[in-house]
């Protein structure tokens, strides 16, 4: 119960009130339907395993038509929406730093050969090197990360990659947007720290460095452990003929011969871990060639230094044979304590591995088999709705533990499927501004004997722009 006295609970509970209110107003067409779509998910008993099953749900007051139809033919002002989201409160790391992390998640769809753009998504499978390219709709995801470790991010922003689309450009334009609306919102003002954005292998980090380079913030990514970077260029001695170099001797990650003196080396004892060692080289930078995202870009081409970090580790959680992790910071003559939060941060960006899982065991994003990709995206900011109003929540659900489960320490230690569990008793004190549904009758639907006439279109998967020329490497 909440106490009327408690005036953190009575704050969280306006809070959460008000988002949902300007949720509502977001909702363009058949808004009590995806409002009250969106109160089934988060009161449904157990995991969400199907959309239909939904409709039955006794804060669904509609039939299981208009739950489709909603989908369907709904209509959601997802720009605005973000804007809503960027005004909630927000979590903060050490010297209140906001840190935003990205990664791609997929919404497997390999049997949904009429749906359109589709793409091949890297899955992994059990064995080691079975990965697999399945069907999907990948999507790219972008949360504010909290301090220490949680199952809880700040999701602000979804966006489903197209085929036609560069992933390093869209992710710098998506984390564009999402610093202007956080700048814009007031979670950041001149002075604060930078804002840091942490993200996997899969991300250009010198590239998303360049794109962003005049926004506060820091690009902290992991890299390949077969990279070759170069040092900065030596001096020009005087009396040399010649162009001046732009680069110096290589760094190749392999091969500790071609390692200076490193600049920072740290040992930092973990429970979880053992004893981790970082090093850090300063201003390493790698040599840019005229091909893929650097083909059309005019004027000589930059020289991107950074910092790298390597980390190595006694031991893994279960039985993985630890490897080092190399890093990549987009920020340069790093201190030995900004080594060490460098690479911390970084592992808090596996939080965002929690929150995937719970959006498609728990919440069931996955779980539809939605033929339009229109409609695959409102279903996911109905998803990413869901999510933020348990996290405004979490002050307010009570811990309703199985008995094989272990009580929470305290109440902000609750998972996101703890606080779910309990969204039931908390909804009736929060506003509900969907209306009753009016009487109706169902339509005819198709005669009987007809057949279908309008087949839908068989789509192809995967790229779909084909380019006239290949790139090809200027002397």
């Amino acid at each position: 119960m909440i106490s009327v006295h408690d005036a953190g609970a009575i704050g969280a509970l306006g809070d959460l009130s008000r988002f949902r209110q300007e949720f509502y107003q977001c909702l363009a067409a058949r808004a009590d339907a995806l409002f009250e779509l969106t109160d089934a998910v988060l009161c449904a008993d157990g995991p969400v395993t199907s959309l239909v099953e939904l409709s039955l749900a006794a804060e669904h007051r509609r039939g299981h038509g208009a739950l489709y139809d909603s989908l369907n033919s709904g209509r959601v002002d997802i720009d605005r929406f973000r804007d809503v989201v960027a005004r909630q409160s927000i979590p903060r790391c050490d010297n209140g730093r906001i840190t935003l992390a990205i990664d791609v998640s997929h919404w497997l769809r390999p049997d949904a050969n009429t749906s359109p753009d589709r793409l091949f998504c890297h899955t992994y499978a059990r064995g080691k090197g079975q990965a697999q390219m399945i069907p999907g709709w990948p999507y790219s995801f972008v949360a504010v990360l909290e301090p220490g470790r949680t199952s809880w991010t700040a999701i602000l922003d979804a966006q489903r990659l197209r085929p036609d689309d560069e992933d390093t450009a869209v992710a710098a334009a998506q984390l564009r947007a999402v610093v202007e609306r956080l700048i814009t919102a007031g979670h950041w003002h001149e002075g604060d720290p930078e804002i840091w954005i942490v993200g996997d292998t899969g991300y250009d980090g010198p590239r998303l460095a360049f794109l962003l380079t005049d926004l506060p913030v820091r690009v902290l990514v992991r890299v390949r452990s077969d990279r070759v970077m170069r040092l900065p260029a030596p001096p020009r001695q005087p009396g040399t003929a010649g162009r001046p170099a732009r680069h110096g001797a290589e760094f190749t990650f392999t091969d500790p011969a071609t390692w200076p003196e490193a600049a920072h080396t740290t040992n930092t004892q973990t429970t979880r871990y053992g004893s981790a060692r970082a090093r850090s080289w300063d201003r390493l930078h790698p040599r840019l060639t005229r091909r893929g995202a650097w083909a059309d870009h005019d004027g000589p081409l930059p020289i991107l230094e950074g910092t790298v970090i390597r980390l190595q580790v006694d031991r893994l959680p279960g039985d993985g044979t630890p490897k080092p992790l190399w890093l990549w910071s987009s920020a340069t003559a790093a201190t030995t304590g900004e080594v060490d939060r460098s690479w911390q941060m970084f592992l808090r960006r596996f939080d965002l591995e929690h929150t995937f899982r719970f959006l498609k065991q728990t919440v069931g994003w996955t779980k539809p088999r939605i033929r339009t990709p229109e409609a695959a995206d409102r279903w996911t900011w109905l998803i990413v709705t869901a999510h933020t109003q348990l996290r405004l929540a979490r002050h307010l659900a009570e811990d309703l533990r199985r008995p094989w489960e272990k009580a929470a320490t305290t109440p902000d230690r609750l998972t996101p499927a703890r606080v779910r569990r309990g969204f039931r008793n908390i909804r009736p004190t929060l506003t509900l501004p969907a209306s009753a549904p009016k009487p109706s009758r169902p339509g005819p639907g198709r005669p009987p004997g007809s057949r279908n006439t309008h087949r839908a279109a068989v789509s192809h998967v995967g790229k779909t722009t084909k380019k006239d020329t290949t790139n090809q490497q200027t002397p």
